[in-house]
């Protein structure tokens, strides 16, 4: 990323004051608010960084930031309603951001990534340690709420080629970042 992807930001912010611009769509509004969030965390960060010098690592450290807003009810392995879809009490388990809203996000800093310059093969939010970690929170938030996770059926082995590759085990979140 380079100067011109933050300046391309600022044009891109001062377009959408002008009169004759047309109206944005939902996506488009929510990707620019998103882009400025993420923008606005990096500055708050110390030091402050641009976003030509984050990597995976922060963009993880934002997910978990993002947590402390969340609305949905993650069961704790501990709490007495853990597994439960619809518990009959309340409890003290913490919010958090739902999976589906964390990929959303995800999806819309990549693009808007890529739309200030930034080149797809060093674009942080499309790191296999994001995937890593946005599975492994959809898988937590099932197990907390008693959903079964489906896992991938296994593709039929061909008759013809008869293969025998197996499938090895992907590489979790902690392997990865270590």
């Amino acid at each position: 990323m380079s100067a011109e992807m933050q300046n391309d930001s600022t044009q891109a912010s001062s377009s959408s004051s002008r009169p004759s611009a047309a109206p944005l769509s939902r996506y488009e509004s929510q990707k620019r608010r998103d882009w400025n969030t993420f923008g606005q965390y990096l500055k708050n960060l110390t030091p402050p960084i641009s976003v030509s010098q984050c990597n995976f690592n922060h963009v993880l450290d934002f997910l978990r930031y993002l947590d402390q807003f969340g609305k949905t009810k993650v069961h704790l392995h501990g709490c007495i309603f853990f597994g439960q879809p619809d518990p009959p009490a309340p409890c003290t388990c913490p919010l958090r951001q739902a999976w589906g809203s964390l990929d959303a996000l995800i999806g819309r800093l990549r693009a808007a990534y890529e739309e200030h310059g930034g080149s797809p093969e060093t674009n942080p939010f499309g790191s296999g340690a994001i995937r890593v970690y946005l599975r492994e929170v959809k898988e937590g938030q099932a197990k907390a709420r008693g959903i079964p996770y489906t896992k991938k059926k296994k593709k039929k082995r061909s008759l013809i080629t008869g293969s025998h590759d197996q499938v090895q085990p992907s590489k979790s979140f902690k392997q990865l970042a270590s």
